[in-house]
């Protein structure tokens, strides 16, 4: 697959190509064009020719043109689903349900388009105000590889819809379903420019992305080390950004939970999409009234998840992405194992044998009683290891919660309202869910505080990320 840019295919700089991998099997499925400076002002250069005409158009128009291309994803999602399973790895239901809900997000926004107006302010003999929202010109976006449909629609539907146009990196591991989503894009009407694609590595493209001078916001989802590095060349430019930088959630299960319910919630929320996902339950708190039933029905349950080649049917968890994340989950939990920071209940191995020879594996695993310096507790697990604590009391779940860098999200498992009141008060997070955890619907504004970054998408709030007020005063 190619880049596109203007509404050309591009095939890159001196013909260099980068792999991608099926993590299920290790081999290649397709190559890249490995972008460079050069593709990105290129692109800076299509998007700011096709600005004038896009922004000049109304809300209305632009809007139509989101519905029209939700229509073709949902006409060949099957057929994208296939796609993300195989560079990606995650099972096909989980792919359906993402690919759908790229469609879901454009809608969402095509909705909002008729609804999109100025303010108009009376101060009486002084005069009235105008207050118009104006888009920002060209944004950048830079997307990981553990979600790359439903994240490029956090991005981009907002953007295109307040009229900016937009020089987009899908993640180099997983560039293909974000290419076909463009290219569906632009057969759905999109103007040439509007939309331009460049692949590449991320400390290449990607700084030339936030380093470039006419690229007037940059939205990026991944980890904090490059989150800080953006910070830093935005603020070189003045350049806004919106960060999504990872997470580390607590979910705290009180003693009136339904444990089939919070059982559920628990496997669902750490070994969707392999626990490869921000908002992914990455701390376990349960009071300890439950703690022993708890842990028994949820360690019965992991052992019957089935693991393997997401395109399989029955497949409950794929591979990692690749074998440096499988690598960095396995040196986790091996010095768990090593220095006794906690009880390995189920798993902590990498899978090998039939089926799993070529991928990148690793086993569903959970972790009881990990000792307070154990990484589990203190970096964002990027992979399927769930660390189980019991706690005594509210006040010991709620410190421990927020006993991280991070505060992306967070869940309370009651039907306590006042303990769901207390929670949400007082755990820092972006998110709090009540009986519920991952589910982001397009309605919802996500982002979170301290380390997990700064900004807000998705949600009608999403549209003033997008657009600068510019004020008309009437003197009388």
């Amino acid at each position: 697959m190619q880049m596109r840019i203007g509404g050309r295919v591009v095939d890159g700089a001196d013909e260099r190509w980068m792999p991608v991998i099926n993590p299920a099997t290790g081999e290649e499925i397709e190559r890249v064009p490995e972008g460079t400076a050069v593709e990105v002002d290129q692109a800076v250069q299509a998007a700011e020719g096709a600005f004038d005409e896009w922004g000049a158009r109304t809300p209305r128009e632009r809007g139509m043109f989101l519905a029209h291309a939700a229509v073709l994803v949902r006409d060949q999602h099957q057929d994208l689903a296939r796609t993300l399973t195989m560079e990606q790895g995650k099972p096909l239901r989980e792919s359906l349900d993402e690919v759908r809900g790229f469609a879901n997000i454009l809608e969402f926004y095509a909705g909002l388009s008729a609804s999109m107006q100025g303010e108009f302010v009376t101060l009486g003999p002084a005069g009235d105000l105008l207050v118009t929202h104006r888009p920002l010109g060209v944004c950048g976006a830079i997307i990981p590889w553990n979600m790359p449909a439903l994240i490029m629609g956090w991005k981009l539907g907002p953007s295109l819809l307040c009229g900016n146009t937009m020089v987009f990196k899908p993640a180099a591991q997983a560039p293909l379903t974000a290419l076909r989503l463009a290219g569906l894009m632009e057969s759905a009407g999109l103007p040439a420019g509007v939309l331009n694609m460049v692949t590449g590595r991320g400390e290449i493209v990607g700084e030339a992305i936030v380093r470039h001078p006419n690229v007037k916001k940059v939205s990026f989802t991944g980890d904090s080390g490059t989150g800080r590095r953006i910070r830093e060349l935005a603020a070189a430019t003045g350049k806004e950004v919106i960060l999504e930088l990872g997470g580390s959630d607590p979910m705290i299960v009180w003693k009136d939970a339904d444990l089939d319910k919070a059982v559920q919630g628990a496997l669902r929320g750490r070994f969707y999409n392999c626990g490869q996902t921000c908002t992914a339950v990455k701390r376990l708190f349960v009071h300890h009234a439950i703690g022993k039933k708890f842990v028994s029905r949820l360690k019965s349950r992991v052992k019957t998840l089935t693991v393997g080649n997401g395109l399989l049917p029955g497949v409950e968890m794929g591979p990692m992405s690749g074998s440096p994340q499988r690598d960095r989950i396995a040196g986790l939990v091996d010095a768990v194992r090593d220095r006794s920071q906690g009880e390995i209940l189920i798993g902590g191995a990498s899978l090998t044998g039939k089926g799993y020879d070529d991928g990148f594996f690793y086993s569903p695993t959970l972790v009881s009683d990990p000792v307070p310096e154990s990484p589990l507790l203190s970096q964002e697990v990027f992979g399927p290891v769930l660390p189980i604590m019991c706690v005594p009391d509210l006040e010991t779940a709620i410190n421990h919660a927020n006993e991280t860098i991070y505060g992306l999200g967070a869940s309370i498992w009651t039907k306590d309202i006042a303990v769901i009141k207390e929670v949400f008060t007082r755990v820092q997070a972006g998110v709090v869910w009540a009986n519920r955890h991952l589910t982001v619907p397009p309605e919802m504004p996500f982002g979170g505080v301290k380390g997990s970054g700064t900004g807000r998408e998705n949600g009608i709030q999403a549209l003033r990320a997008y657009t600068r007020e510019k004020i008309l005063f009437l003197g009388w």
